[in-house]
């Protein structure tokens, strides 16, 4: 997350900018929102040809940046420079130190943008003091799993998309941590949905392609129920179209559903609300997570996460020769519904 985005597009829609703008971090996303209102928003459509210069690191260097950023403005009072993929530029000491010296002394009517994507700037540098001492500076974190769905509501709240109440789990579920992906998906919905009417399964099925019987959501709830037949049915669709529902994304969905049961069992006696905030879900599904608690006592439900690690190993190819996703996904989802029947290694 990045926490000061708001507040940058409101300065942006304000004509409200700082000299300097070096987004950084692991998640894309934000980045992406943050560059596009200073790209789109910020200047005039007639400005833009003669001000506005976007290019991407691979393709200059730093001291070109800065020699164009120590420019003036043409026929208006601010020019936008935008450096896409900026992790891509040359940074060795001496880049960092020209950053450095333009950083403290830079050019008001410049609005110098960089956008450094999938990792951080070194803390130990000067340069990174320097950006954080002038409120330059913005990190992007990628969202922790038990918060996607929150994140997923919250967009829905702003698009004002009215949804059933396990639409931003199933997404979540479904389309991972692909914040991108996600925001096109909903982008999409909204335009679909017709004023006042609710986001449920059926339309997210028609319109994403998500088959609400077929993924992993629904088969966490019929292992949770230990439900074989429902569980070997999805596992055997699932394995059909292993590009949809790709077996490292379904171990993660699983060894997060089962640690929160593990969770649940640890906690019982507690008030349901406290154990849902220590889950980090909606209380909503609590119920369910009884239920898969009841059946999978700490015992059964920590061994299931010996199940998940070593199929984990087996997804890498150790110890499951010429098994393909088809076959791992159903021998892993008979282990884990026999998990109090079979014997585990030492």
């Amino acid at each position: 997350m990045m926490k000061e985005l708001d507040l940058i597009l409101k300065n942006i829609k304000n004509k409200e900018v700082l000299p300097i703008y070096f987004f950084h971090g692991e998640e894309p996303y934000f980045i992406d929102v943050a560059v596009k209102a200073l790209e789109h928003d910020f200047l005039e459509e007639d400005e833009k040809a003669f001000n506005q210069t976007v290019t991407y690191g691979k393709d200059t260097t730093y001291q070109e940046i800065l020699s164009l950023a120590r420019q003036f403005p043409m026929m208006g009072d601010k020019q936008v420079i935008i450096v896409k993929e900026a992790q891509d530029l040359k940074f060795n000491e001496e880049e960092s130190k020209a950053l450095d010296a333009y950083a403290e002394n830079s050019v008001p009517s410049t609005v110098l943008v960089f956008a450094h994507k999938h990792k951080k700037l070194d803390s130990r540098k000067k340069v990174t003091k320097t950006l954080t001492k002038l409120n330059a500076l913005f990190l992007s974190e990628s969202l922790k799993d038990h918060t996607l769905p929150k994140w997923i509501a919250d967009e829905c709240l702003r698009l004002k998309i009215k949804t059933a109440p396990n639409i931003s789990n199933l997404l979540a579920e479904y389309l991972g941590n692909d914040l991108s992906r996600i925001s096109n998906e909903l982008g999409k919905l909204k335009i679909i949905l017709k004023e006042g009417q609710l986001l449920d399964g059926t339309i997210v099925e028609n319109h994403i392609g998500i088959s609400k019987e077929f993924n992993v959501f629904e088969l966490q709830k019929a292992l949770g129920s230990k439900n074989a037949n429902a569980a070997f049915r999805i596992a055997y669709f699932m394995g059909k179209n292993p590009k949809n529902n790709p077996f490292v994304m379904l171990l993660s969905s699983l060894y997060n559903y089962f640690s929160n049961v593990i969770i649940y069992n640890t906690m019982i006696g507690q008030p349901q609300q406290v154990i849902a905030s220590q889950m980090g879900i909606n209380p909503y599904f609590i119920k369910d997570y009884a239920e898969a608690a009841r059946l999978y006592p700490l015992k059964y439900s920590t061994r299931v996460i010996s199940i998940l690690r070593e199929f984990d190993m087996k997804g890498k190819g150790l110890g499951a020769v010429n098994m393909d996703d088809a076959e791992l996904i159903k021998e892993l989802v008979y282990k884990i519904i026999n998990v109090d029947k079979i014997k585990m290694k030492v």
